[in-house]
């Protein structure tokens, strides 16, 4: 016998009728952020960022690959990392299927990880999955983009992600348990290591033959951009939650 409230066809009507109103503000809402982000001022960008990928070397304009627009997803995977971080690998499953959808109507979908490209090659491999996914290593684009810190930032509290500033890694808390010690685990490093990589998402724009920043999205910033998701919230029991319940895609019958 379900717990959850019952009722007739017509009381969940009523409901759902109240329900959509709510969802149609904010439908709304999102169309009114979406013409802020697209009204936000471009920043020129004149750093030479050099990037590895599976054409070879490459500038932050050849990611273009001949559109206007990219958008760039800030992958956790560091030189460090054994595995892609599983939330972001969770996020990226979803990029096979509307990249080629994007890339014709004038918009690249890129990955950009600071892993050697032979590591990101090897991960992609495994995952099955066919977006473009570029080698920062050894440059200052994930850190310029606020998504890489070094050991001294976490230890003085100078670590600046999501626009706001984080307290010290105390050492402690590097260690021990819990859901970023597990995530830590599975990417093969240590809570430390890990968390100096950050997710997110970056924009921008070619306009002759000059790059332009557009905008930054971190943390729950790039939710949306999380299918599973968008399908959970209107599950009947929505996300339901207890724990780190997803897995790489093909960790699940594993144990």
């Amino acid at each position: 016998m379900t717990k959850h409230m019952t009722g007739t066809r017509k009381e969940w009507l009523t409901a759902r009728l109240e329900l959509l109103e709510a969802e149609k503000e904010l439908t709304r809402r999102s169309d009114e952020l979406a013409r802020r982000r697209q009204e936000l001022p471009w920043v020129r960008i004149d750093t030479k960022y050099r990037f590895e990928t599976d054409e070879g070397s490459a500038s932050l304009a050849d990611l273009f690959r001949g559109r206007s627009q990219l958008l760039v997803y800030h992958f956790m995977f560091g030189p460090d990392y054994k595995a892609g971080c599983p939330s972001c690998s969770a996020i990226a499953d979803g990029f096979n299927g509307f990249a080629v959808h994007l890339a014709n109507h004038d918009v690249m979908l890129s990955a950009v990880s600071r892993a050697p490209l032979a590591k990101l090659q090897a991960y992609k491999r495994r995952m099955g999955w066919t977006f473009p996914w570029a080698s920062s290593f050894g440059g200052d684009f994930n850190s310029d983009f606020n998504v890489w810190f070094t050991e001294e930032q976490q230890r003085e509290g100078a670590v600046e992600y999501n626009y706001g500033r984080e307290a010290p890694l105390i050492r402690e808390a590097a260690g021990g348990e819990g859901p970023v010690a597990e995530f830590a685990a599975s990417a093969g490093t240590d809570v430390a290591t890990y968390t100096r990589e950050r997710p997110g998402l970056s924009a921008f724009a070619l306009e002759d033959g000059v790059v332009y920043h557009t905008y930054s999205a971190y943390s729950r910033g790039v939710d949306g951009l999380w299918g599973m998701y968008q399908w959970l919230d209107r599950a009947p029991k929505g996300r339901n939650e207890t724990g780190l319940w997803w897995r790489r895609h093909d960790e699940y019958n594993k144990g």
